[in-house]
């Protein structure tokens, strides 16, 4: 986009001189910075739009050089570029692995691929700027999973996950699902712990003793089976939901054979109208298909700066993977006090619509979770009771559109 603030970083001077020539022409504004001290400087005072750095600073690790633009709410939301005279494939993964946007190796060809991402930046940069009820990634479509079959049920699958712990995944996925529950009576709703190595629901809502996820992944696969799971879940007294709980201890969940978990799933779909999974922080080579597969994903999110730059990853690494915005339902949880980032500067830097912000609750979440009891019971005339609530409504709304 012509006009577009473009800082280069870079050492080398030869290379800065001729890469800001190159980007001049191209009608972009070209800002210079000759160290990682003096980049990050420019970054938070002049405010680029993107920048490009020559990773092999001499005075700032790239890496620590990305963190602290990331955890600075001026430059957040800044996408990088990594313009690197380095040829190592592996350098270029742990870069985009720190948050960089993409990696380019300086050669003849470089210009025409910086000039071909910064118009891919710009293209998502219209989206960003868009009004916060309209924020969109970039809309050009990632691939979608070609071999992912359908699952054999008809229950809406709906999968609860978190960039960083602490963000009050677990206890957001069991209210909604017992309000889901509480608003649709006539059907039943699984609560599934899939947060490994130890699982976190049964401390939560009070209760053991049940089947667990390892002992059924241990059943012979012809026992897994949707009429199983409708004789063994019997609904939790005040939650209303059925519970499989997760591993009881990090040695169990060792010896868990993910093998069986996609057919677990699948047979609870069979049994249950609603699957509610969570696997809080636990995005692994287990959870993603069921990602990939789910009717809804409820994201959650805290207001710190941390949390909000590793959920822009997740959900990148997400897109990349072929999961469609429209699975997509972000909450905005408020868990630790009214500090941080606001709704729409949440929006702005991971890049998708937040659908609900929970209001702080205090004590009150914490009271209920140690009385094991469902926050909108323990405290019904709660503001966030409230929002539970229709927030439940909103994300069955959402998944049976997506479901269509």
């Amino acid at each position: 986009m012509s006009g577009q603030k473009i800082l280069l970083v870079d050492a080398d001077s030869a290379s800065l001189g001729y890469v800001a020539r190159q980007l001049t022409e191209a009608g972009y504004h070209v800002l210079q910075a000759p160290s990682g001290k003096k980049g990050l400087i420019a970054a938070w005072r002049d405010r680029p739009d993107v920048i490009i750095v020559d990773p092999a600073l001499p005075d700032v690790p790239a890496e620590e050089f990305a963190q602290k633009l990331q955890k600075d709410v001026r430059t957040a939301a800044v996408p990088l570029i990594a313009l690197s005279s380095l040829t190592d494939p592996q350098r270029g993964e742990a870069l985009l692995q720190t948050g960089f946007h993409n990696y380019i190796q300086k050669s003849k060809q470089a210009i025409p691929d910086v000039l071909a991402a910064l118009k891919a930046l710009s293209t998502s940069s219209e989206h960003m700027e868009a009004p916060a009820e309209s924020i969109n990634p970039p809309t050009a479509p990632a691939p979608k999973p070609a071999s992912l079959p359908a699952p054999s049920g008809s229950g809406l699958s709906v999968v609860f996950l978190s960039a960083k712990g602490g963000t009050g995944t677990s206890s957001l996925c069991a209210n909604l699902a017992m309000n889901i529950a509480v608003n649709h009576p006539d059907e039943r709703v699984a609560l599934v712990d899939l947060v490994l190595p130890i699982g976190s629901l049964s401390a939560l809502v009070g209760h053991s003793g049940a089947i667990d996820l390892v002992e059924v992944a241990d059943m012979s696969p012809d026992r897994i089976t949707p009429e199983y799971f409708r004789n063994s879940m019997k609904p939790l007294p005040e939650w209303h939901v059925h519970l499989l709980e997760g591993c009881p201890n990090p040695d169990c969940s060792q010896r868990l054979n993910i093998a069986s978990v996609p057919k677990i799933i699948a047979a609870l779909q069979g049994a249950f109208d609603f699957v509610v999974i969570d696997i809080g922080r636990a995005l692994s080579r287990i959870t993603l298909p069921l990602i990939q597969r789910a009717d809804l994903i409820v994201l959650i999110v805290s207001t710190d700066l941390a949390t909000i730059a590793n959920t822009r990853t997740v959900w990148e690494y997400l897109r990349a993977h072929g999961v469609d915005p429209e699975k997509m339902y972000t909450i905005l949880n408020r868990a630790v006090g009214l500090e941080g980032v606001t709704k729409t500067e949440a929006e702005g830097m991971i890049g998708l619509t937040i659908h609900v912000a929970v209001p702080h609750l205090g004590g009150n979440f914490a009271l209920a979770n140690n009385l094991h009891k469902p926050l909108s019971l323990k405290f019904p005339n709660d503001t966030a009771a409230i929002v539970l609530k229709d927030a439940a409504t909103q994300m069955v709304s959402q998944a049976k559109r997506v479901r269509g």
